[in-house]
């Protein structure tokens, strides 16, 4: 099979097309026809992801059952799965990858394989940054940082589900897609500093991180709960402000996978494509993240053309 890999730890200029073989199963392994995977440009930069070398990239995906262990039930040939694989395990930029059954989600009808491949890291970290970790909940005060990103697309639209009300921040060129994800209110930081409203936030959704982040404890009221993505939290900064600040890494869940299935499926869950690059365009797709403008939502390694059914 073809595999996008790294043979050193670096950047995009690390990756190359590389032919290997495919995956021997384990137990509790399922084989997985990957025909799109989900980039997440700070992947390279992750500890983890250079646990096992040549590095494979790209770890949320969506393809079809090919073969399963002995001891694996649930699943035949030629389902449509989903998921999102553990970092230190090798990722999904490959022609298949092997997945533990336990990780795999049945794929959402409605969705293409690239829309499907794009919801399980940023989908499922939104969710669990806004029901696991901050427990948000009807008429509560929510603000997420970068609401045109890949998690803050999905973060606001999982928030207004919920019945909370919903504010984020955007750069000019996201304005249009936020107001259209439905939220009461957005923040233009190219002409708003988002700080001047002061505390008003039940929960705030960081992003971003860097400068962000460090403000973002002066927009939560006293006892709210700050969620932040990109590293811990500065605790001298949120016992100043008498709140919570809590910093976790998204886990495959397939519960709360199946729940955000569903939610597509209903319609109530829209996804977001930045850019579509072949596998063999792999090293300019991550490139491609380098700048500092960037097209709304997730970019997809397209491995299969063909669309099945």
């Amino acid at each position: 099979m073809k595999a996008l890999r790294a043979h050193h730890r670096g950047g995009p200029e690390q990756l190359m097309l590389d032919t290997v073989p495919i995956p021997t199963l384990t137990a509790g392994e399922v084989l997985v026809e990957v025909h799109a995977a989900a980039i997440t440009f700070a992947e390279l930069s992750w500890d983890e992801t250079w646990g096992h070398m040549p590095a494979i990239p790209a770890h949320e995906f969506s393809g079809v059952v090919s073969a399963m262990a002995s001891d694996v039930d649930g699943f035949v040939v030629g389902d449509e799965v989903f998921g999102l694989i553990r970092f230190e395990l090798q990722g999904a930029a490959a022609g298949y990858v092997a997945v533990p059954a336990a990780d795999l989600a049945r794929k959402p009808a409605s969705l293409t394989h690239a829309e499907t491949a794009a919801l399980p890291l940023a989908a499922l970290t939104a969710w669990q940054a806004l029901f696991d970790v901050a427990a948000v909940e009807a008429n509560d005060r929510v603000l997420v940082q970068g609401g045109a990103g890949g998690v803050g697309i999905f973060a606001v639209q999982l928030a207004k589900s919920a019945g909370a009300i919903v504010t984020t921040t955007v750069r000019a060129d996201g304005i249009a897609l936020a107001e259209a994800l439905g939220v009461d209110e957005v923040i233009d930081t190219d002409e708003v500093d988002f700080v001047a409203g002061g505390p008003r936030f039940d929960v705030v959704i960081d992003t971003i991180g860097g400068d962000v982040l460090q403000r973002s404890y002066d927009v939560a009221v006293e006892g709210g709960h700050l969620v932040t993505l990109q590293g811990p939290p500065d605790t001298k900064l949120a016992d100043r402000a008498a709140i919570a600040a809590t910093f976790f890494i998204v886990s495959p869940d397939i519960s709360e996978l199946n729940r955000i299935a569903d939610l597509a499926d209903r319609g109530d869950l829209r996804v977001v494509l930045a850019a579509t690059f072949p596998l063999d365009q792999g090293k300019t797709a991550f490139e491609s993240g380098r700048g500092t403008h960037r097209s709304p939502g997730k970019t997809i390694l397209i491995v299969r053309e063909v669309e099945p059914g």
